[in-house]
């Protein structure tokens, strides 16, 4: 029951930063191009990368605080499915080109940003 409650206050948080963030990212511009939910999820990636390297590779966080961290947080902070109905919209906007290239620097950069986060933690 004590891991069911520090996901929820971690999901909790993680959405809030997200709303935050995102209004705050998508203020400095007016393209097309989805800023804030790529914007989180390149950060929210780099964070998971570092939890789990402080977890797994490093010991240094407890399995509570990685669960909090790992699934609450980044898993109430980042926004798959904000991607996949940003993507849609960019394919009925008749933007191909926007929505592909989302598509790849989301998929790219966000790995990277993971083993990013690996390589931060292990160095930690």
């Amino acid at each position: 029951m004590k891991e069911l409650i520090y996901v929820f206050i971690g999901g909790g948080l993680g959405s809030l930063v997200r709303f935050i963030l995102g209004k705050w990212v998508n203020a400095f511009h007016n393209a097309s191009f989805p800023f804030g939910t790529f914007t989180i999820n390149v950060i929210a990636c780099f964070v998971l990368g570092f939890v789990i390297g402080l977890a797994d590779q490093k010991q240094l966080l407890s399995p509570v605080a990685r669960l909090f961290w790992a699934v609450g947080f980044c898993g109430g902070f980042s926004t798959f499915s904000a991607f996949s109905s940003e993507t849609v919209t960019l394919f009925q906007q008749g933007q191909n080109s926007t929505m592909l290239l989302y598509i790849l620097l989301s998929v790219v950069v966000c790995m990277t940003a993971t083993f990013g986060g690996l390589f931060v933690a292990e160095r930690f």
